[in-house]
């Protein structure tokens, strides 16, 4: 589930498991870039740690 926030007039991105997760996962545009930057070395840690 994703949904889109704000904090401070900046634009966020929130990731949720499910409608009621108390702990959602929630980061902004320059986390979001540096996720992009890194997306195949999340992938192999995921494939790597599952």
């Amino acid at each position: 589930m994703i949904e889109r926030s704000e904090f401070k007039g900046k634009p966020l991105i929130v990731l949720k498991r499910s409608e009621d997760d108390q702990y959602p996962f929630s980061f902004g545009l320059s986390k979001a870039k540096l996720i992009l930057e890194n997306i195949e070395e999340i992938k192999k840690f995921v494939e790597e740690n599952s």
